[in-house]
């Protein structure tokens, strides 16, 4: 052996019992186990052409390629037919909900909300500067109850949905015209931007999803002319709510990717949407949908976090509180009734020709319309209205006028309380986290802790735990910033460690979360007016300089605020309620609700499609086989927004 070949063995040797020394010194210590590794997203060039944006709502959908001008909208709804003869027939309700007429306390709630819309009815002057005359609806009764229809034909050439051919289930306007004679059930899967879950047929998770694929694969099959079988060479952006609930987000993806077979798939906040639809680099996103209205900050394609908040209630109370005022005012429409779809719909369309909320507009006016009903004559009716369609939007800025009790009214986003298909969470991590760190943390923070701790963990002078405002704050950063937090109220880990000793962590910590739950759930009770929810949802965000930014730019979406006037009323209440603070920094408050002149309906759509196109979505594809890999893991990667 010559001697290169000796002083290589030899120095083999030393390096072999060196691995061995730091084995030995390394036994007995616990390390967590490291997660699989997900692989970079695959960069390729994509075709918007083969991209499919669906923005599921309450009462709609609107799905299109993201190369269509505009996308196709269909009524979100399915009519079942029945597995057996003689089963009891079901329907979700329309426009009636849980909360209103069952209990005595409704109608009081009702009538004192509709004292305080009449009290700022008359308070305001028009823009002449002269007040307004009170319109009693006892002098629009005296007339429409004299008031007979007259018959325009006596065939409405309207018909009932052909369901000779026995289809196993109906889509859309189909489905909504359905001879409830027949034997089919009635299905809205979602309700106020949530699963419609309950212990009624077809309330089920299962249920709810079979729905959606049903609803969803016929509209691109039948209004895209796509075959389901060349899906797997499509993508597909789903958008979803502000406020969302990520097992139902999870089992969606799941239904696109698994069942319906997209090639990838990108989940992204319609809040953000809305803003990349508009063009706006920064807004207040206000969307007041059929059923709920969702507030949100959003700055430069971020939603902050802390400023999300969700109203249980929009367009449809609207709609139902201007039925109850017609009844009041002598409706010549007698037979209508809320427990029918195609009264429903006609209630919906006299809402939106005729309610607005311009203070311009005053005294009696005289209206016609027309009723045209499966196996019934064309019936014209007169009717003469006064406040009524001016008190019904208010309602939107005095829920109490909706009436409804016993529900929580304000929504906020829940800490996320993990899932068993991905055990690396930020549980996970918070778990392995050694005394050690904590400690180290916890003194740091102390050094450095000048500032009270709010409720949701982060630092700010704002608000603490002695916070004696009536409405819980954010007050804290945005998504970048918090660590583990997911919600507006939740405690951040390290900083309520700091606050306590090791030995009573966890007693104290109960203690405190159970104090930020009775806070929240007090707040959820509350029904704020629009206009106070947007201001609370600015109030919320960081810093000065951003609330600035949405003071300039509060932007409307969705179809539940589209009456004349608006604009106008709401950008009134809403300089009128501002802090003064902020009348001297805000050089402009401005209320958008048609930017570029487009459908505010359509306007996350929209933002979807351009999303499509974006250098930056090439990162945030969630493909097939890694989601067969890896599951909900791929959210909290992929994800563009804090999962």
């Amino acid at each position: 052996m010559t001697q290169a070949e000796k002083e290589l063995e030899c120095g083999g040797k030393e390096k072999e019992k060196e691995r061995d020394k730091e084995k030995e010194q390394q036994r007995g210590v616990k390390r967590p186990i490291t997660p699989a590794v997900i692989p970079e997203p695959i960069h390729e060039q994509i075709q918007t052409n083969f991209v499919i944006v669906i923005n599921p709502g309450s009462r709609s959908v609107r799905i299109g390629r993201a190369t269509d001008t505009l996308p196709v909208t269909v009524p979100h709804v399915i009519a079942r037919r029945h597995k057996q003869s003689g089963q009891p027939r079901y329907e979700d309700p329309w426009l009636l909900r849980d909360g209103l007429n069952q209990k005595p306390e409704s109608n009081e709630q009702r009538q004192n909300g509709l004292k305080m819309v009449d009290q700022a009815i008359w308070s305001k002057k028009m823009s002449n500067g002269v007040r307004r005359t009170p319109v009693s609806s006892e002098q629009a009764r005296a007339y429409n109850c004299q008031i007979r229809p007259a018959v325009l034909d006596s065939s409405s050439r309207v018909k009932w949905t052909s369901t000779g051919h026995h289809p196993a289930y109906l889509v859309g306007d189909e489905a909504l015209c359905v001879n409830p004679s027949d034997c089919y059930n009635i299905h809205w899967p979602i309700v106020r931007g949530q699963f419609n879950i309950h212990s009624g047929p077809g309330g089920s998770m299962t249920a709810v999803l079979a729905d959606l694929e049903a609803i969803w694969s016929q509209i691109i099959q039948k209004h895209l002319e796509i075959p389901l079988k060349d899906l797997k060479y499509y993508r597909c952006i789903l958008l979803v709510p502000t406020i969302y609930n990520r097992q139902h987000i999870k089992e969606v993806v799941n239904m696109l990717l698994l069942n319906m077979g997209f090639s990838a798939i990108i989940v992204h906040q319609e809040s953000v949407c809305a803003t990349f639809g508009s063009g706006l680099s920064s807004a207040c996103v206000v969307d007041v949908g059929d059923q709920k209205t969702s507030i949100c900050c959003v700055e430069d394609g971020v939603s902050h976090r802390n400023s999300r908040l969700c109203l249980a209630y929009g367009g449809s109370d609207v709609t139902r509180t201007f039925f109850w005022l017609l009844q009041r005012a002598g409706f010549p429409y007698r037979d209508c009734q809320l427990s029918k779809r195609l009264d429903c719909q006609l209630l919906q369309h006299l809402k939106e020709i005729f309610c607005h909320l311009n203070q311009d507009i005053s005294g009696l006016q005289d209206h016609e319309f027309q009723t045209r009903f499966p196996e019934a004559p064309a019936l014209l009716y007169q009717i003469r209205l006064g406040d009524e369609k001016l008190q019904a939007p208010m309602g939107l800025f005095y829920p109490t006028t909706f009436g409804i009790v016993g529900q929580k009214m304000t929504l906020l986003q829940h800490r996320y309380q993990g899932d068993a298909e991905d055990p690396h969470d930020e549980h996970y991590l918070l778990s392995t986290q050694s005394k050690q760190d904590q400690s180290s943390k916890s003194a740091s923070d102390r050094r450095a802790g000048a500032r009270p701790v709010g409720l949701d963990g982060e630092m700010s002078s704002q608000c603490g735990f002695g916070e004696t405002s009536e409405l819980p704050r954010g007050c804290g950063g945005g998504v970048g910033s918090g660590g583990v937090m997911q919600g507006e109220m939740e405690l951040g880990p390290s900083q309520g460690e700091s606050l306590m000793g090791a030995g009573e962590t966890e007693e104290s910590l109960s203690g405190h979360l159970s104090r930020k739950t009775a806070i929240m759930s007090q707040f959820e009770s509350k029904a704020l007016g629009l206009d106070k929810a947007i201001l609370h949802s600015i109030d919320c965000c960081a810093s000065d300089e951003t609330k600035r930014k949405m003071y300039s730019s509060i932007l409307i979406v969705g179809g539940g605020l589209m009456f004349h006037g608006a604009q106008e009323f709401l950008l009134h209440r809403i300089i009128n309620k501002m802090p003064p603070s902020f009348r001297r920094l805000v050089d402009n408050v401005e209320v958008i609700t048609r930017p570029k002149d487009m459908d505010p309906r359509l306007i996350m759509w929209k933002g979807g499609a351009v999303l499509a196109c974006l250098d930056t979505t090439q990162e945030m594809w969630i493909h097939q086989r890694e989601w067969q890999r890896f599951g909900v893991r791929m959210l909290r990667e992929r994800a563009a927004f804090v999962w």
